[in-house]
């Protein structure tokens, strides 16, 4: 039996690249359908085992030639991160919404691929899961700039307006978007899965956590944190951590996604749906900001809380990873400090 030929759409990118390499590591064969608009020309570290298309997930032809005599598709492509302002919301719902359309569009008219893996996102939760003394789990309502601006960073419930206690949150929480890329992360998951239904592909949708690791894209309103603050630390310059940098996310190494996209890829016939992808041991974001610092060198800036905020993030959000490792057997193996060595003197690509 010949090895599956893989599409992976933004594959010259940070998680998707890295999506290749496990891919082929596994003997299969691999496509890439990159725009490769976030590039400065072809990345050095695209193996020439690759196949490489230079095309839009938006173009209806550059995805149809890239579908062809493919059985697999693993969906990465898309904008990122919180963005600059609300002026990007066209950009972001043509990217993600309109391309995935596209992509979804192409691939029911081929009717060849055997199943779906799309890359999402933690932040389709909003906040994370929260208990209350009085009233047990409840849903903080947004947070007021108000409060935000008074240093009050910690969501209160919302009936009793006592302090809450962050807990991991699973699969089956409601989906509560806070900005404009959560919402198309949100959208791109219905679509998903009003393709599934009308066609019967299994569709799996990885909510990565806080991905970090090698490749990626330099300083830019686009990153993730962990890019901003080794990117500044490669400028020498201390990291700036927002709000009191008490604020809790799952960090997970982008090794770790990649495999997970592998085991989506290949599961039983049977698993569909959402699954987190995440380490399952959250850390304070000034803790990590810390861990990277540390990694930097004895004579790295120590980072520092400003305590400015961003209206559309959340206090808390970390995974619960149980279902991931019951049914598709991922358990996250890079060590979080051998994590932030590496990443600390890995270079990063240009945004």
């Amino acid at each position: 039996m010949s090895a599956p030929t893989v599409l992976v759409t933004g594959g010259a990118g940070f998680i998707g690249s890295h999506v290749v390499d496990a891919l082929l590591a596994e003997g299969m064969q691999v496509r890439i359908l990159d725009s490769l608009a976030a590039h400065a020309g072809v990345p050095d570290y695209l193996p020439a085992d690759a196949e490489l298309l230079r095309g839009d997930v938006r173009d209806a032809d550059a995805v149809a030639a890239a579908l062809r005599g493919v059985d697999l598709v693993s969906h990465q492509a898309g904008m990122v991160g919180l963005g600059v302002s609300f002026l990007d919301v066209a950009q972001y719902v043509e990217h993600n919404d309109s391309g995935t359309a596209v992509l979804l569009r192409e691939l029911a008219a081929s009717g060849s691929a055997q199943r779906l893996v799309l890359a999402s996102s933690m932040v389709v939760y909003g906040e994370g899961g929260y208990d209350c003394a009085e009233h047990g789990p409840v849903s903080p309502r947004p947070r007021d700039a108000q409060d935000l601006d008074a240093g009050e960073f910690e969501p209160r419930c919302p009936s009793c307006g006592e302090a809450l206690t962050a807990h991991a949150v699973h699969e089956h929480a409601q989906l509560d978007p806070r900005n404009v890329y959560a919402a198309t992360k949100v959208h791109q998951e219905h679509l998903a899965q009003a393709f599934q239904r009308e066609t019967g592909t299994p569709v799996i949708a990885l909510r990565y956590h806080n991905v970090y690791g090698p490749r990626m894209p330099r300083e830019t309103p686009y990153a993730g944190v962990a890019s901003l603050f080794a990117s500044a630390l490669a400028a020498g310059r201390a990291p700036r951590v927002y709000e009191d940098g008490a604020q809790l996310r799952d960090f997970v190494h982008v090794r770790d996604v990649a495999r997970a996209n592998l085991l989506a890829l290949t599961a039983h016939e049977t698993a569909a749906g959402a699954f987190n992808v995440a380490s399952g041991t959250p850390r304070s974001v000034l803790e990590m900001a810390a861990a990277l610092a540390d990694a930097a060198g004895p004579g790295a800036p120590r980072p520092v809380s400003t305590g400015e905020y961003r209206l559309g993030d959340v206090r808390h959000i970390f995974a619960s990873a149980q279902r991931a490792a019951q049914e598709l057997g991922f358990q996250a193996r890079e060590d979080f400090a051998e994590g932030m060595r590496e990443f600390a003197s890995a270079p990063l690509r240009a945004g």
